[in-house]
């Protein structure tokens, strides 16, 4: 029989709680309505106080609850649930020898961290997060959750202010860290704008282990601040782009079909391979992966066969022909998030695509971009046009700034919502075009994607 991920006595040890009897647990989770049978549920308080659903994790199967109030069936009890969850996460880092590689980026991380699981997976016994648990609860129960066997792992690292990376760094003490790149992202929390997500983010090499590896974006305006901070924790630099120079230099992306095979050096040696992302920015996400696969020490040619299979995230690039009747079309779903660098990349990406109609973009508002925020989105006017994109769709308030800096040629429709907008490209859509569908989270894009995936069985209505 397998050991169990945690014993209760061992919980009571890590978090300084008391065990009301003696269990076992082959999870952890926070969330009463996705719990599986063997779980530890940790009843958090927030919005909803955790406790109130105790009873019902233990109903569905959950082998103990931590806890800071009373009650019943097993559990361990503490003064405070989210520090015992911490505490949990650093005893499961403590007991394993696994090393530990964590992912933060303005663009990017949750893919490349993904590209990144997906060699250690094929390495050995990895460790990974689920989903995008990148902040102080995810971190902390990503950790929690690693079983002592592991070999490898990796970590998302996500911020929305400064401050709040320090703390996950150094819960995860990592021996590589990867920052994809540093853009306008959440800049309406920084008074000095990009400058201070720079800084933000650099803020992973402050739990860095000694002699760590920093993998960084050579192409990025911040690359010198970033690695001059990676050199004063001691971390050994490691650089991807298109730059010369860079330890892992891209020198080629070609798209063929849903395939795409990058030309590169690593480490001045040539090399090629092909992925199944289209992304024009995947050339240098498997670049980043591949050096931290490296700094890992997974094998190239397992790395590259993880790479070489590695799907497309949902909402991230995850693409499909819709057989609507009468007018199939294809569908790229880039709704689960977007800001000013990543609507560049995708438009970039689609315009170098060979299509059979036209190449057509659905967008809705970035977010957190401050009061620069309706500039930034006018501005993607220009990348637009350098992309030949035929017809442009804008849903939301920030996104009239764009639709008025638009010649009437590209103007595909306008609304004010995600829901109000998917109709109006439905009835555009004519066989063989490609849609790009790309937003914020908070501004429903991913109702435009699932109204236009939705025509495959809905008789051509939205």
């Amino acid at each position: 029989m397998s050991e169990p991920l945690w014993t209760s006595a061992a919980i009571a040890a890590a978090t300084g709680g008391v065990a009301s009897e003696d269990f076992a647990v082959n999870g952890v989770s926070i969330d009463s309505r996705a719990i599986e049978a063997g779980d530890l549920f940790v009843a958090l308080a927030g919005v909803r106080d955790g406790h109130d659903f105790a009873a019902k994790a233990i109903a569905d199967g959950a082998a103990g609850v931590l806890a800071s109030k009373p009650v019943d069936g097993p559990n361990v009890r503490g003064a405070d649930t989210l520090r015992a969850l911490e505490a949990l996460g650093v005893a499961a880092r403590d007991r394993s020898s696994a090393r530990r590689c964590a992912v933060t980026g303005s663009v990017g991380k949750t893919s490349v961290t993904q590209a990144i699981a997906a060699g250690l997976a094929l390495a050995g016994r990895a460790h990974t997060s689920v989903k995008s648990y990148n902040n102080h609860i995810g971190v902390p129960l990503t950790l929690a959750r690693m079983p002592r066997a592991t070999e490898r792992a990796v970590f998302e690292i996500g911020m929305n202010h400064a401050g709040e990376i320090t703390p996950l760094s150094r819960f995860v003490r990592p021996q590589a860290v990867a920052i994809t790149t540093v853009g306008p992202v959440h800049i309406e929390n920084f008074s000095d704008g990009e400058a201070g997500v720079a800084r933000a983010k650099a803020e992973i090499f402050d739990g860095i282990e000694p002699d760590g590896v920093a993998v960084l974006n050579a192409d990025n305006r911040w690359f010198d601040l970033l690695a001059d901070r990676a050199r004063n924790a001691g971390a050994r630099v490691l650089s991807f782009g298109a730059a010369a120079g860079a330890d892992a230099r891209l020198t080629g992306f070609e798209v063929e079909g849903q395939r795409a095979r990058v030309s590169a050096t690593m480490h001045g040696q040539p090399l090629t391979f092909d992925l199944l992302q289209t992304g024009h920015h995947w050339g240098l996400n498997s670049l980043c992966a591949l050096l931290m696969l490296e700094a890992m020490d997974v094998e190239r040619p397992t790395a590259l066969a993880a790479l070489g299979a590695f799907q497309p995230l949902a909402g991230r690039g995850a693409e499909r022909v819709v057989h609507r009747p009468g007018a199939p079309f294809t569908l790229i779903d880039e709704s689960y998030n977007a800001n000013p660098l990543s609507m560049i990349a995708g438009f970039r990406t689609l315009g170098a695509r060979k299509v059979q109609g036209r190449r057509i973009v659905a967008l809705t508002d970035m977010l957190e971009l401050g009061p620069d925020g309706p500039g930034m989105h006018a501005a993607l006017a220009e990348p637009i046009e350098e992309a030949a994109i035929d017809l442009v769709f804008l849903a939301g308030p920030l996104m009239k700034s764009l639709w008025e800096a638009l010649p009437a040629t590209r103007r595909g429709g306008y609304a004010e919502t995600a829901a109000e907008l998917a109709p109006l490209v439905a009835l555009a859509l004519e066989p063989g075009d490609v849609v790009m569908v790309k937003g914020s989270n908070g501004s429903r894009a991913a109702q435009v994607a699932a109204a236009l995936s939705a025509l495959d069985s809905a008789g051509g209505g939205v």
